[in-house]
């Protein structure tokens, strides 16, 4: 069968898509340089860290130099009094190393984490900045999992597998001039012995940062899924999917723990010939030194040299393989992050911003056309040629079914998306012609979803004017009807928790509606921002808006009939055109669409009302059997619900008159 498109107008999808690494990548050591703008200031500390640790190699390899001296010398001549100097040189050369050892950790320990909170405060700002549809494509975990773990293991390697790499490799080239120096043919010999080293660890690179690159995307959606069941644990338990959820999460872990397990055995391959390939060396070596030092070609404190120069060398050889694994794992971190940065930005402010000296918040919408960028060809447009105007001052409901794009076009006015055709203007100017800033500082929304932060009352409500007196902030809070928040137990300085669970859904949305009335906007969007509100609740609301909604161009996206009645205008969206403007009384004398749609309306408002009656009801039966004093909370809950009914009830059959007449 052919799809059909969702409510919103875009055509099902089954998951999100995530991001995937391109078959064309740049070089590892290509990848890693894209850091450098973040890594320069560091840079002079990370070369002096590098230094102090090339020095301490170096010093390393200069002990076997004097084992080499003494052998061949005092131990060999029996002069017992050149021994004491000697052990005391190497004494030397050991503390000095280790010294230098400390002194490199020292560099490099400060400039990793400032290189990495630089990245991490790019990454953020550039969330900030990248637009709506960007964060409707990235799943969370995936964005989260670079934001952390990929910016801890690009610090790790600069702090210390960059720095060991390079400075073991240079020691490892320093460490075989010596063994050339002390004996040309054991030299090559290692040479020749240590090919193998190299054509495994190139092997090694394209096997493992395929693998180490599905590991990483496996743990963003590892976190995705923790988080979702984290902010869903209420579905969840409410309806005991608690197992499946777990399923799904084990089976996804189990997955990674695959890729894990494919990592650790590519690893373990390169430790293999790492391991074994230096033993050989070392075998074939003494071999060859025991028959040099026979035919008298080496000194036995050659020989000696020989194998201590060797000695210091397998550990920068040995470390190759997990430093290799180290880079490519900072490269795949690399890619990641990078993968966001260089994600386009589609809205942006303009080269030559216009501002608005005297704003009146007249608001138009001239052939508005919206898609989103996912959506197929063959589906029409969402907004499909909106023509409409808002006067200054006035306040203008927008009524249509669901899917019929109210919210996205409620979205457009603030830049959330650009419109793909047509333009809306603020007095006269075109609002991609203004700064994002200035554009939202005229233009402010309450959504559906009310969203809060993890912060105190007062930071969520003056998120958008923090600049505001008490005494605004006091009417914006009475007006939206939050007055609950002065009970709380640390008032306006409670901390409601992520994303407000705290508080119910009624309470968050007062919350985000006083936000928005705070922020003093000359145009207020407000996209149902009265839904999760009861009757009697919203009516309260209703009235303090008629204060501000006299001043300010409002927009309302209307689904109670007690909404529409605020405006002074409605619009009537139809499969996203405006098919009708009119006042509430006009569009139910001309327009059936819009008698059926406000039918419909009514019908989920009755049917909401009446369940709170019923559970009003209930409750009060319950007081009633608990003592005479519970008999009066009852009654008068009782009288109460039957009050609101009745209205309910009322408004129904008045509209249904207007209807039938």
């Amino acid at each position: 069968m052919p799809s059909t498109p969702t409510g919103s107008g875009r055509p099902p999808e089954s998951t999100p898509p995530k991001p995937k690494s391109t078959p064309e990548r740049p070089g590892t050591f290509g990848a890693l340089r894209r850091i450098y703008p973040y890594a320069k200031p560091a840079l002079p500390r990370l070369y002096l860290g590098m230094a102090s640790a090339l020095l301490a190699a170096v010093l390393a390899l200069l002990i076997p130099q004097v084992l080499r001296a003494l052998v061949d010398g005092p131990l060999q001549d029996g002069d017992a009094s050149q021994i004491w100097p000697a052990v005391a040189l190497v004494l030397a050369l050991g503390v000095a190393e280790a010294l230098l050892i400390a002194l490199r950790r020292w560099f490099v320990l400060g400039p990793g984490t400032h290189i990495e909170a630089r990245m991490r405060n790019a990454l953020y700002a550039k969330l900030q900045d990248l637009p709506v549809g960007f964060h409707d494509r990235w799943a969370s975990g995936q964005l989260l999992s670079r934001a952390v773990s990929d910016l801890n293991l690009i610090r790790r390697w600069i702090s210390f597998g960059l720095v060991l790499l390079i400075v073991n490799v240079l020691t490892i080239l320093i460490g075989f001039l010596f063994l050339l120096n002390i004996s040309w043919i054991l030299g090559l010999l290692f040479m020749v012995c240590s090919i193998p080293l190299w054509i495994n660890g190139f092997r090694f690179e394209n096997k493992y940062s395929a693998v180490a690159r599905r590991s990483q995307d496996q743990a963003g959606d590892l976190a995705t899924a923790v988080e979702e069941s984290v902010h869903g644990i209420r579905v969840l338990k409410a309806f005991g999917r608690g197992k499946h959820a777990l399923a799904n999460f084990a089976s996804q872990a189990e997955d990674l723990r695959g890729t894990e397990i494919e990592k650790a055995k590519a690893i373990a391959g390169i430790w293999l010939w790492l391991i074994l390939v230096p033993d050989v060396t070392f075998a074939l070596s003494l071999l060859g030194g025991v028959w040099l030092a026979a035919a008298g070609q080496i000194s036995a404190g050659e020989l000696v040299a020989f194998f201590a120069t060797a000695t210091v060398l397998r550990w920068p050889v040995e470390s190759v393989g997990f430093l290799l694994s180290m880079t490519f794992d900072a490269r795949t971190a690399v890619d990641r992050f990078f993968e966001v940065m260089d994600s386009p930005n589609t809205i942006v402010d303009p080269e030559n911003p216009k501002t608005i000296d005297n704003p009146r918040g007249r608001l138009v919408f001239e052939d508005v056309h919206f898609r989103y960028s996912d959506s197929a060809a063959q589906y029409p447009d969402l907004v499909d040629g909106v023509q409409l105007t808002l006067e200054p001052g006035e306040t203008m409901a927008l009524v249509g079914l669901t899917g019929s794009g109210k919210s996205t076009l409620t979205a457009l006015t603030t830049r959330l998306y650009d419109v793909t055709g047509g333009r809306i203007t603020l007095d006269g100017v075109d609002i991609r012609d203004l700064t994002r800033y200035d554009l939202r500082e005229n233009i402010a929304m309450a959504f559906e979803d009310a969203t809060l932060f993890s912060a105190s009352v007062r930071e969520n409500v003056l998120l958008g004017r923090p600049e505001s007196s008490e005494d605004e902030l006091a009417e914006a809070l009475a007006i939206a009807q939050a007055s609950f928040v002065y009970d709380l137990p640390d008032g306006l300085d409670t901390r409601v928790g992520e994303e407000g669970m705290s508080l119910s859904g009624g309470q968050r949305q007062r919350l985000a509606l006083a936000r928005a009335i705070a922020a003093k906007p000359r145009v207020l969007v407000l996209d149902d921002p009265l839904s999760a509100l009861d009757v009697d609740t919203e009516a309260l609301v209703e009235a303090a808006l008629r204060r501000v909604l006299d001043t300010t161009t409002a927009l309302m996206v209307a689904h109670r009939p007690s909404t529409v009645m605020l405006a002074d205008r409605v619009a009537l969206l139809e499969s996203g055109r405006i098919s009708a403007v009119g006042t509430h009384s006009e569009l139910l004398a001309s327009n059936a669409h819009y008698r059926f749609v406000i039918s419909s309306l009514e019908d989920e408002l009755a049917r909401e009302s009446l369940a709170e009656a019923r559970a009003s009801a209930s409750t009060a039966s319950g007081s009633a059997g608990s003592g005479s004093t519970g008999s009066g909370s009852a009654a008068s809950g009782s009288t109460a619900s039957a009050s609101t009914a009745t209205a309910v009830t009322n408004v129904a059959v008045t509209t249904t008159d207007e209807v039938n007449r």
